[in-house]
């Protein structure tokens, strides 16, 4: 009997043992990751999330719900969350308006009452802690701007306005949204993404900036522009791999989203997010992705997140390409517009020869930014180049 006892007794402590260990390990893991990595949710319903949040939550630490329907719905937006930071992820989470006037509106033409965000906004903190990272607020604010004109109707009477002109009236936007003000007043991040214009969220007030990965753009060229301008601006960032197809299968390959995130990672990314919409094919419990996606995002997680032989932000910036003061221009191609009111002048070509150039001789070692004094480049790298300075030895 007393051989027995002692046989479980030892039993006993070997389990206890690696449970510990196991757990001790689960901590170091969590400890030593450098950025966020995770899946946005744009699905409709709590089992839908809920689905979602299982399929993921051992290779990512953060879940961003950014579904409009669920946004309309206190219960299901406070369940999803609740079974998020069960399962171990932190939160970002999606509203389109916090603005009490706009919310009135909304009452009224579409008979939703929408207050509710305002109170549960200024709770979430209290409610989550440290799990609740902000408010993903409003989505694409530049490109909305130059290719919808979506607000830059407002400014269309100006007589004679100027570049610097636009550019304050875009930088002071929130100034006038009541919502916006009171996720600062709260001390609430404010998260959104974007496709162009960087530099201006971060003036308009963003703590944080999704460079949105897709559309076929140059992944070297948008991580120049977000990194750029976070580093100078003292802000965070982030890369949202997003579709790179406008019909299915929407978002690119497998290994080229690996390749992103790996990137991403490399350059010193905060977040690393997949934009998970809509649902492909149809039936899809998950939304757009994947087998191979999951496969992939599983892998980045193994393979680089929680490897301590891989350093986050490897690649740094070795150049910096400064370009004129309040010059929103698009950069996507030499005819982009200039803050959606004026074509490309007289400096888009010149701007557009060294880019090409730069971008050929450093890829993601290099960033760009604005003049502007508040923001001064000198000392800050290696190696300056002007917007208007010869390429042929740049």
């Amino acid at each position: 009997m007393n051989k027995l006892f002692v046989i479980l007794l030892v039993c006993l402590l070997l389990v206890a043992s690696t449970a510990f260990f196991v757990s001790l390990g689960n901590e170091n893991v969590e400890e030593t990751v450098d950025c966020y990595v995770g899946i946005s949710f744009c699905g409709n319903t709590t089992a839908e999330a809920k689905l979602l949040i299982d399929r993921v939550k051992d290779y990512t630490n953060l879940f961003v719900l950014q579904s409009g329907p669920v946004s309309e719905n206190e219960t299901a937006t406070t369940e999803i969350c609740d079974y998020a930071v069960d399962a171990g992820l932190d939160l970002i989470v999606y509203f389109g308006d916090l603005d009490p006037k706009n919310l009135v509106k909304k009452e009224q033409e579409l008979g939703k009452d929408l207050f509710w965000r305002v109170s549960w906004v200024s709770a979430a903190k209290q409610k989550w802690g440290d799990s609740f990272l902000g408010v993903y607020y409003y989505d694409e604010p530049g490109g909305n701007w130059l290719d919808y004109a979506s607000w830059s109707d407002y400014v269309e009477p100006i007589y004679n306005f100027t570049y610097s002109d636009v550019a304050k009236f875009y930088i002071e936007f929130t100034h006038f949204d009541e919502g916006y003000q009171q996720l600062g007043n709260s001390s609430i991040t404010v998260f959104t993404s974007d496709y162009m214009l960087y530099w201006f969220d971060y003036l308009m007030g963003y703590d944080v900036m999704f460079a949105q990965l897709g559309w076929n753009h140059t992944i070297a060229q948008d991580i120049a522009l977000v990194r750029g301008a976070a580093d100078l601006q003292n802000k965070s960032w982030g890369t949202i791999l997003t579709w790179k197809y406008f019909e299915s299968p929407y978002l690119d390959t497998a290994e080229n989203i690996y390749d992103q995130m790996v990137t991403s990672y490399d350059a010193g990314a905060d977040y690393i997010i997949i934009f998970n919409y809509p649902t492909y094919p149809e039936g899809n419990p998950y939304g757009v992705m994947t087998d191979e996606h999951f496969g992939a995002l599983e892998s980045f997680w193994n393979d680089v997140v929680t490897n301590p032989e891989v350093v986050h932000g490897s690649v740094k910036a070795e150049a910096v390409l400064v370009l004129p003061q309040d010059y929103g221009w698009g950069m996507r191609y030499p005819e982009d517009t200039i803050w959606a009111f004026w074509d490309a002048d007289e400096k888009s070509p010149q701007i557009w020869t060294i880019l090409q150039h730069l971008l050929n001789q450093y890829g993601t070692r290099l960033d760009i930014v604005y003049d502007d004094p508040a923001f001064p480049v000198t000392g800050k790298y290696p190696q300056i180049y002007l917007w208007n300075q010869t390429t042929s030895n740049p």
